[in-house]
């Protein structure tokens, strides 16, 4: 593969799926998806599976490098997103694919409400 991992500058990440990623003579920066979406609490086990489904699907699309939901213990019905891709032009197919149509088709059935999502580009990682 073109692609290998970029350590950062100061050499304590070797961590690639999150390190910069060079793809030919292209550096391409890996984008970081975090947010909250809210499901009413007597909605969520109904729509445990299509989270599972969309993960799933996601998981398995090329530039996916990680892809989450985690249920908040403080707050019932707020679900937390986090997902890391290895470029915008991953997201933008990730958008485009049967399984996200799916799933906003999904969201009015199960009252999934208050989605706060923002994207942050990586320009490196560190274990801490």
């Amino acid at each position: 593969s073109l692609r290998t991992p970029v350590s950062d500058v100061s050499g304590l990440n070797n961590e690639p799926e999150h390190d910069v990623i060079r793809d030919g003579s292209a550096e391409l920066m890996p984008l970081i998806v975090a947010g909250t979406v809210r499901v009413p609490p007597d909605r969520l086990e109904a729509f445990k599976p299509h989270m599972q489904a969309m993960l799933e699907a996601s998981r398995a699309e090329d530039g996916c490098l990680e892809y989450s939901y985690a249920q908040d213990v403080a707050e019932p019905g707020l679900i937390r997103v986090f997902e890391v891709w290895r470029d915008q032009a991953a997201i933008d197919a990730h958008f485009q694919t049967p399984h996200m149509a799916a799933w906003r088709a999904a969201w009015p059935q199960f009252g999934v409400h208050d989605r706060r999502l923002s994207a942050y580009e990586v320009a490196a990682g560190r274990p801490i």
